[in-house]
């Protein structure tokens, strides 16, 4: 059986062909098998310590090293990712020389982080580390010829994680690129009660929805999260309040769109800002994501509100990409200039001190010097604190990348002279003596000091006192950058506590039941006999009968399913000539 799979395969199974021996005509044909003699001491047949042969490979016992690149729904999917693995009992690591394996989950954005992503497969490569390549990437553009070979597990199916992990250490090359689907209909994902890491054991980040409403002629990543799929408000509020109950003190909400949540699905994103803010205790924040303007402009007067909350920061990320509407036009943004201002300029009113974070491209195909500087005193009018500037790069597949390109110096320059713009004004001198309220969540990058923010999402940093991680404190603010303000914690202030549950060690798996306690550990509990004999499809049915707990159903029904399934394991090892050692 060839390592290679040529063909996008919908599920496991499809990497075997139909002429594939079944265990029955394998018992037959042993009748006229005639025993030969062969020498012991050939090297031809002696097995390297180093390469087993794949049926005698415990799945669970190897390291994995996990690396993501993108948005924060990516750096949730590798989250989640990262929690079966280790509650299956395979070793998350850091350290990538050590790893067996190499789960690369990466994003289609601009053309670096895929580059990124396609040096990091080689490099696993050179150093025979097997790889797993997860994310937009490969969801998007499978057939690629440096993707050939590899395993992938595709944005809706991280789940099944595990399944493609083992079957890779085995040394098989498996595809799992299908939808969710209930019913015919498409849903946002894998399920959000699944064990997982979090990189940061303070800050939940959960998908409210997949994909989105439009179709952006630069976007390669509609091509791999594809139509809006929304999360049913139920579900998310649990997996909130199951953030607290952990000592989460902080809530990302995430999607391609946030603005457009609950659309396919007959709801819409205040009412479920008003459900998960009921669920907030005191001392926690929520932070939305990124919201198209089209879909914000419904919704003003409820998103003020919501964002006027005490436990909502007043951070808003809406992109505007241009200040031109024939560029805007070309991009197919589906707004116009006024439209986003119009956004912009209502939340300001009605949300005093909110900070409006946005994006912007320079060097889009068509756009002129005219519209550049529509850009530019877009930019000078708002003076925004938080922007995002991108050079232009063509995502192959998109309509974008068959425009009439703008040359390269120009793009360069133009971006080169955003970003001076953006550098010549500080946004937060003004703020130095001020006294604000901050909540403690990270560390910086230079580990010498914590990492706060404000109300308005505003960076501040504090003292590296310990007991200011994960509480919400006062500081008075005694100097100001570009991109944060210091503090020194008030003596006589009050400090809270989001929860009264301790936060989980950094790398403890959350989630974990006492149903997902009892999932298999080092593999099955039975090991099994090395042999090439065995069709993969034989093996990799019994294995996957023998379902994790979160791919199960729910109640007895659960302990039935699993000792049929073994009992399925045992009749199949009889008819097919082998013992397992029990």
């Amino acid at each position: 059986m060839p390592a290679a799979c040529d063909s996008v395969l919908e599920d496991i199974e499809d990497i075997v062909s139909a002429e594939d021996l079944k265990p029955h005509d394998r018992q037959f044909g042993r009748k006229n098998i005639f025993p030969k003699v062969r020498k012991r001491n050939s090297q031809k047949n002696i097995q390297s310590d180093d390469d087993p042969p794949s049926d005698s490979i415990i799945p669970g016992a190897q390291k994995i090293w996990i690396r993501t690149w993108g948005c924060s729904h990516n750096n949730s999917d590798g989250e989640y990712m990262a929690g079966q693995l280790a509650a299956y009992g395979y070793k998350i690591t850091d350290n990538s020389a050590e790893a067996d394996l190499w789960l690369l989950n990466s994003c289609t954005v601009k053309n670096p982080a895929e580059d990124h992503f396609r040096n990091s497969i080689k490099k696993a490569q050179e150093g025979k580390k097997k790889v797993v390549l997860a994310g937009c990437v490969p969801q998007a553009q499978p057939r690629q010829d440096y993707l050939k070979g590899l395993s992938i597990i595709g944005v809706q199916q991280i789940d099944r994680v595990v399944e493609v992990v083992e079957e890779t250490i085995k040394g098989h090359s498996v595809r799992l690129l299908g939808q969710k689907k209930d019913n015919g209909k498409r849903l946002g994902g894998a399920r959000l009660d699944l064990p997982k890491i979090r990189k940061n054991p303070l800050i939940e980040i959960i998908s409210i929805n997949t994909g989105c409403l439009n179709a952006c002629t630069y976007c390669k990543t509609k091509h791999a999260r594809g139509d809006l799929a929304s999360y049913p408000i139920e579900e998310l509020v649990d997996r909130a309040k199951q953030s607290f109950q952990e000592g989460v003190c902080e809530i990302w909400l995430t999607s391609e769109d946030t603005g457009a949540y609950g659309r396919d699905i007959g709801t819409d994103l205040p009412t479920l800002l008003w459900k998960l803010v009921e669920a907030i205790p005191e001392g926690a924040m929520l932070r939305l994501g990124m919201t198209n303007p089209p879909y914000i402009l419904e919704h003003l007067e409820e998103m003020a509100k919501i964002l006027n909350h005490p436990r909502v920061y007043a951070f808003l990320h809406i992109p505007v990409q241009s200040a031109s509407d024939s560029v805007l036009m070309d991009m197919k943004r589906e707004y116009c200039v006024a439209d986003f201002k119009q956004v912009v300029d209502f939340l300001k009113e009605k949300v005093p001190g909110i900070t409006i974070a946005t994006d912007i491209i320079c060097g889009f195909p068509g756009e002129t010097d005219e519209d550049f500087q529509e850009t530019m005193k877009l930019v000078e009018q708002y003076r925004f604190p938080s922007l995002f500037i991108n050079q232009f790069y063509p995502r192959p597949g998109t309509p974008a990348a068959k425009m009439h390109q703008v040359p390269a110096a120009v793009k360069k320059q133009r971006t080169k002279d955003l970003s001076q713009l953006f550098h010549s004004y500080n946004p937060y001198d003004h703020k130095v003596g001020e006294r604000q309220r901050v909540l403690v969540t990270e560390e910086s990058f230079d580990s010498n000091y914590y990492v706060a923010h404000n109300p308005f999402y505003e960076q501040v940093l504090v003292p590296k006192d310990p007991l200011l991680m994960g509480k919400m404190v006062e500081v008075n603010i005694y100097e100001a950058g570009k991109h944060f303000m210091k503090g020194q914690p008030v003596s006589d202030a009050r400090v809270y506590t989001a929860s009264i549950t301790r936060p989980l060690p950094k790398g403890e798996v959350s989630g974990l039941t006492e149903e997902f306690r009892h999932a298999p550990q080092n593999g099955t509990n039975w090991k099994a006999h090395p042999s090439a004999e065995i069709p993969v499809k034989t093996r990799l049915s019994s294995r996957m009968a023998l379902q994790l707990p979160w791919q199960q159903g729910g109640g007895g029904l659960k302990i039935l399913s699993v000792s049929l399934a073994l009992l399925a394991v045992l009749v199949m090892f009889y008819y097919g000539g082998m013992k397992p050692e029990l």
